[in-house]
Formats: structure tokens, sequence, C-alpha cells
């Protein structure tokens, strides 16, 4: 006994540019989020995926993943601006779960708690919100370590006593033994703006392709029509 397998796909001519068209249009706006995204701090760059079957999936065929290599450091000089020099993620408790940011611009409250710049709570490594016992009076009185320990200065003993420690998590929420954060340090985008635009480039060449693919087939539609009309 012969089993025959395989895949027959028949469809409209007219329809493989238009698909086509769909795709580079889905392409390009995930370049064009990055290029917009390139000046935002804690940005990570979204990748496109291409299933094998996409010119018959269209644009159900294509996904986003996140390059999560570290992204440019600038020194900031605020000591409440953290950066992470290694791979993971900021917690912070939102109304809808925890979230996972780069975004290490963060702010105390005159109660102590250090909060995002969305007045969220920012999460330890043992995932409870961060409050400081001293809220200080000159936010330089507060140091934090490389690998996340959080302490600040207390007047009355003049010593540094600890807080807590910040938890950097992966994409998974493990935490990462090494986080390597930068205190006064902020961490622009992953973006290369230059990249981008290279790679832009084959898209639209090929949207432009199909394009006139798309043109020349409606022409000779349009003619086939015409005479059809004049000889009836």
């Amino acid at each position: 006994m012969k089993i025959n397998g395989g895949i027959e796909y028949f469809q409209n001519g007219m329809r493989v540019p238009l698909r086509a068209m769909q795709v580079q249009t889905e392409l390009m706006m995930i370049h064009n989020e990055n290029v917009i995204g390139s000046d935002k701090v804690g940005y990570q760059r979204q990748e496109a995926v291409v299933s094998s079957f996409t010119e018959y999936l269209g644009t159900h065929g294509i996904s986003k993943s996140t390059d999560d290599k570290v992204g440019r450091i600038f020194y900031t000089k605020n000591p409440l601006d953290l950066a992470a020099a290694s791979k993971g993620y900021f917690q912070i408790e939102t109304e809808n779960g925890v979230k996972l940011t780069r975004d290490g611009r963060f702010k105390i409250d005159k109660d102590g708690n250090l909060l995002s710049l969305d007045d969220q709570k920012v999460l330890s490594s043992s995932g409870v919100p961060i409050q400081l016992h001293i809220v200080p009076d000159d936010i330089q009185k507060i140091k934090i370590q490389d690998d996340g320990t959080i302490s600040v200065f207390n007047d009355k003993t003049r010593k540094l006593e600890k807080v807590s420690t910040i938890g950097l998590v992966d994409a998974r929420g493990v935490l990462v033994e090494n986080p390597q954060i930068k205190q006064g340090y902020c961490e622009y985008s992953n973006v290369s703006l230059q990249n981008e635009f290279v790679e832009m480039m084959p898209i639209i060449r090929n949207f432009e392709a199909n394009r006139q693919v798309f043109l020349i087939q409606n022409q000779n539609l349009q003619k086939v029509i015409n005479q059809l009309g004049s000889t009836s």
C-alpha cells in the first residue's frame, strides 16, 4: 500500500501580491515600533518571527520575540535611578499583577515606599514591596549595591542600615543571581537605528515589487472584462 501526502494550495493570482503586501506592512510596523521606542528608557527591541508558511498564512504567520540584550547605560546622578548591567527585569506591583520592566527610574514617597514613576510599588527579591524604615532628608543617603542591597544612612547611629534587596528576575520570574545593579544610571533601549533602517530596505523593495505585480494583474483583468463586455 502506498500513502501519498502533501499540501496543495490553489488561490486567485491577485491574492498572492495582496497577502505579500500585508505581510510586508506588518513587518514594517514592527520596525517602526522599534524606531519609536529607540529613545525610551528600558525599551527592548522587538524581532519579527516569520513562519515557514507565511506566504500562505499571511500576517497570521508572523509573531514577535523580545531581544533581551542590555541597552545603552547612561549616568544620571540620581541615586534612585537604577540600571541592570545583566539580563533581567525589575518587579513592579500593579492592580493586574506583577509587571516586569527594565525601566529603573524610581522614587520614594513620604512613607518610605520605593515607587515607579507611575506610583506603583517596587518589589524586593522576596516579592514584597520595598519600604525604607527611615525616610532620609536627602536621597543621597540611600545606597544600593551591585547585588541589589538597599541601605539608608541613619543620622542617629551614623551608620548605613540595610533596608531590603531589590529583586531582578528573568522572563520566567526566576531570580537573577548576579544582577549587577548600577546606582545613578538609566538604561535606554537596545535598538540600533542604523540596523533598523538597513533591515527596512528589503521590506520596502518587496512591498513595491508586489504592488507592481498587483497593478499589472489588475490592469490585465480590467482589459479582459472590457473585452468580454464589448463582445457580448
